[in-house]
């Protein structure tokens, strides 16, 4: 177990390095080329109920997924985030504007404020049916290195409690995140696809 968290460690310090070596315009250009191949993927054009994830720096940015969502009528939700713990919700977002008035965080991340109990959770109501992914790295076989915290894994879990399926993930990912294995253990939950710049 040691082990394995030691090589986790490793692997997300290789991962940071990698990604803070590119300049906001390749991030940027990357974003918008993984954003495309989203949009035309026939689980997104499909989904009602979405949920999306706010970019940090080191993220595929989101921004332009999020105005599509809205401009194709989808519902869109967002993850709160609970400091000190593994638990996370996935609250509705009703706008655009909506996203550019929601404070930001210690982490520097924008959510709904943890007093904001007028939003909808995604599980409360119609569940979902598609989770764009965030994470540090990824391989080919659908295994991602979070950030150690455990969210989207313990979410997971929730949403197939809740529905006895699991809504389809899909990860967002510059081609530097990609790895030749990510090391796992049995919580974690692999992703059903993964999104990037290959140049096929």
């Amino acid at each position: 177990m040691a082990a394995l968290r030691a090589a986790k460690q490793a692997l997300r310090k290789e991962i940071k390095r990698r990604v803070a070596a590119l300049s906001n315009e390749e991030k940027q250009r990357q974003s918008l080329v993984v954003s495309q191949k989203l949009f035309s993927h026939p689980k997104y054009v499909s989904c009602k109920r979405i949920a999306v994830f706010l970019s940090m720096d080191d993220e595929v940015r989101t921004e332009e997924i999020i105005k599509d969502v809205f401009k194709w009528g989808k519902s869109c939700f967002i993850p709160r985030y609970e400091s000190g713990s593994n638990h996370m919700d996935m609250l509705k977002l009703h706008s655009v504007q909506d996203m550019e008035m929601l404070p930001v965080t210690s982490w520097n991340i924008q959510q709904p404020a943890d007093d904001d109990n007028s939003r909808e959770e995604a599980l409360a109501a119609g569940g979902l049916d598609l989770i764009l992914m965030p994470g540090l790295g990824f391989d080919r076989s659908g295994k991602r290195l979070g950030r150690g915290k455990g969210f989207y894994d313990t979410y997971l879990e929730r949403c197939i409690r809740h529905s006895k399926e699991k809504p389809y993930t899909i990860a967002l990912a510059f081609k530097e995140q990609l790895c030749p294995e990510i090391p796992v253990d049995a919580n974690d939950v692999l992703i059903d696809e993964i999104l990037y710049e290959d140049h096929e």
